[in-house]
């Protein structure tokens, strides 16, 4: 298969498994802090890409095929992934486990992809991706999509304003996080960035330690593997798909791909948590995947008169 296509199949692993995510930390989060919970994911999501990387590297040496990249980067590149990694490894799951706390998972997946939007806003200014129409088109119909799931998921509850603008906080740091990667992975391999930038994160999520270390021994055995899950699905092979996708394809094409998350994840936490989405979540659903093919979608190029 051609680069294209793989790149279409690794987003599609991505907002699988991300959707999955919020279902699972609301799950955790019975037993786990927002800190903790973040420390914990880090270390399980380290631990699983530094076995993929020494697997990789052993199966490239058995091969003898062409040389791999090797991972040296520039000063400038180190302080993109030192950004990356405080924003989006470190400041993003800490504000979403905070807001998870307050907030169901369908409303929590669709208030944070107000990141698509930034995203688009941030690559066009510091990355050059300039603004197409049908992108601009695309974000504005999927981010209606978003909205008409958030009225559904709320169940005409009252939303706590501070799950809000946690939720807000963390889109914001996800979309300056992908900003500062994308320049990162034109030269450097996925695995590596994605290893190291988990690696920042986690270390910046160190004082969360003791009460990680409590927690665990009074925690339930099915928190603490669903916690393993998160380290190893939605992190470590997650984050290395998008990594490989946004490589291979443009920082906003590829955000308007997350505007599949919110569905996804109504439909998980009504299968798993027993919040059922309302008629109206499947509108926006639909909303949400019109918005995405118009984003993705390449404008027609006139052919010149003979």
């Amino acid at each position: 298969m051609t680069s294209p296509i793989w790149a279409t199949v690794a987003a599609g692993v991505t907002v699988l498994l991300w959707a999955s995510a919020f279902v699972a930390i609301r799950f955790v989060g019975k037993d786990f802090s927002a800190g903790s919970l973040t420390l914990g994911r880090l270390i399980s999501g380290v631990i699983a890409l530094s076995i993929f990387l020494i697997v990789r590297k052993a199966g490239r040496k058995r091969e003898s095929g062409p040389a791999q990249v090797k991972f040296r980067p520039t000063g400038r590149e180190w302080w993109l992934l030192i950004l990356c990694g405080l924003a989006w490894f470190g400041v993003y799951n800490v504000a979403l486990n905070a807001a998870e706390q307050v907030l169901d998972a369908g409303t929590t997946s669709m208030l944070v992809n107000v990141g698509p939007v930034l995203i688009a806003l941030f690559a066009g200014l510091f990355l050059g991706e300039g603004f197409p129409r049908l992108l601009l088109i695309g974000i504005s119909v999927s981010l209606a999509g978003a909205v008409i799931i958030g009225f559904a998921s709320s169940s005409g509850k009252d939303v706590p304003i501070s799950g809000v603008l946690l939720t807000l906080l963390a889109a914001t740091v996800y979309a300056i996080g992908v900003v500062a990667q994308k320049p990162v992975l034109r030269r450097l391999p996925a695995l590596e960035v994605t290893l190291v930038a988990a690696s920042i994160g986690g270390i910046a999520c160190l004082p969360f330690l003791p009460t990680l270390l409590r927690e665990l021994g009074e925690a339930h055995t099915s928190s603490i593997l669903w916690l393993i899950y998160l380290g190893v699905f939605p992190t470590a092979i997650a984050f290395t798909t998008w990594a490989y996708a946004l490589a291979r394809s443009t920082a906003g094409k590829l955000g308007s791909t997350m505007y599949l998350v919110p569905p996804l994840a109504i439909l998980m936490g009504w299968i798993f948590l027993g919040e059922t989405p309302a008629l109206l979540a499947y509108v926006g659903g639909v909303v949400c995947l019109t918005g995405v093919a118009i984003a993705k979608r390449k404008p027609k190029v006139a052919t010149p008169a003979a």
